[in-house]
């Protein structure tokens, strides 16, 4: 610590402390008039707060001086209201996307709505009420399930028009997809209540990212139907697909699953089954459905499996030899079709290029005008 004496324009006599100390982040300049310092002591071993409180309050408010720049305050200051205003939460429908296995892959907005909110409803409160525990979020649960959605609804919706804010979560992910929320959801967007998405974790999208299969397109299939002549129907849609499939398989029916998705895609498809994602005993396995069939046939995997077949493989249509394309230019053009539109009317209904088909039509027209020049 330092002091001294110094003299402004209206030698008006000043004190300059000087004050450095681990108590302080920052050097900084500290202006007192003299009244105020006058029968103080410098007394180097105190600390800035100490000397500090020791001082009589002057008349004014002293000026301070740092470092830090008025527009690092300002800064502070703006991002705190734009904080307060981020916390301030509109009424509606809040569809929050929750862990699916570890508690940790939870978004910090949504830690925020389910703090916020007037209330969550969640499929199994005993479930969700661990989450909650760990986060330490005391806001009350609602089941709400298959089973009582309809009659939860009305009810639902008397407070989200009465202005509250409702959480909905599902057991694990995202809510709304193949789990209760859907008719909720359509009914409150009819209702012209919001519907606001909160994403995160999603069991589906983390499974198709490290699964190995093409992921510029895919189909969510979700749970097959419990019937087995609708479910060989929709594994019989699947296996037509080009893109890649998603479904959602419980544990005890994996092997059933198998042995009619490899009798209906074929032993040759790749596949990938994930299980237990996020959690400690995380597990992915890739092969064709043939090896996936014998290897759980004799094993039963415990926790939740997403499993993904790879699209059928895009056939490249075959071209067709020059005298079929000559035979349909010639019947376009004897109906009275210009060359370039029977060209063009090859050209959709074929894979041959239309540079090779407007050769062939020219060639076409030149043999039908030499045989009327030259007739037989």
């Amino acid at each position: 610590m330092y002091y001294g004496s110094t003299l402004t324009p209206r030698a008006t006599r000043y004190f300059l402390l000087l004050l450095h100390s681990p108590m302080l982040p920052r050097r900084c300049c500290l202006f007192w008039p003299s009244s105020a310092v006058s029968n103080i002591a410098a007394v180097p071993s105190l600390s800035c707060s100490s000397l500090l409180f020791r001082l009589r309050k002057p008349s004014f408010f002293p000026r301070f001086s740092s470092t830090a720049s008025d527009d690092d305050a300002a800064e502070k200051q703006q991002h705190d209201g734009d904080s307060s205003k981020m916390s301030i939460l509109k009424s509606g429908l809040y569809l929050v996307a929750t862990p699916i296995g570890n508690l940790e892959d939870i978004t910090l907005r949504a830690l925020r709505v389910l703090k916020s909110a007037n209330v969550i409803l969640t499929e199994d409160t005993r479930h969700s009420r661990k989450l909650l525990q760990y986060y330490n979020i005391k806001t009350p649960l609602l089941s709400y399930h298959k089973f009582n959605e309809s009659e939860r609804e009305t009810t639902i919706l008397k407070r989200l028009q009465h202005g509250d804010i409702v959480a909905l979560i599902s057991d694990a992910g995202t809510p709304c997809v193949s789990d209760p929320g859907f008719e909720l959801a359509k009914l409150c967007t009819r209702q012209n209540i919001p519907v606001i998405p909160i994403p995160g974790p999603s069991a589906l999208l983390a499974a198709i990212s490290a699964s190995g299969l093409p992921t510029n397109e895919f189909t969510f299939v979700g749970f097959l139907p419990k019937r087995t002549g609708s479910r060989k129907e929709r594994l019989m849609v699947s296996a037509n697909e080009t893109a890649t499939q998603i479904f959602f398989v419980p544990p005890h029916k994996l092997h059933q699953f198998l042995d009619e998705a490899s009798s209906i895609f074929g032993d040759s498809r790749s596949c990938a089954i994930a299980r237990e994602m996020t959690k400690l005993h995380e597990e992915f396995w890739r092969g064709t459905l043939g090896e996936a069939n014998k290897i759980f046939s004799t094993q039963q995997p415990r926790g939740e499996i997403t499993l993904l077949i790879e699209g059928k493989a895009k056939s490249v249509a075959e071209v067709p030899a020059d005298d079929q394309l000559e035979l349909e230019l010639r019947e376009l053009i004897s109906n009275g079709h210009s060359i370039s539109m029977a060209v063009k009317l090859v050209a959709e209904g074929t894979s041959a290029k239309r540079k090779h088909i407007y050769a062939l039509a020219l060639r076409l027209c030149g043999k039908q005008m030499e045989a009327k020049e030259y007739p037989d």
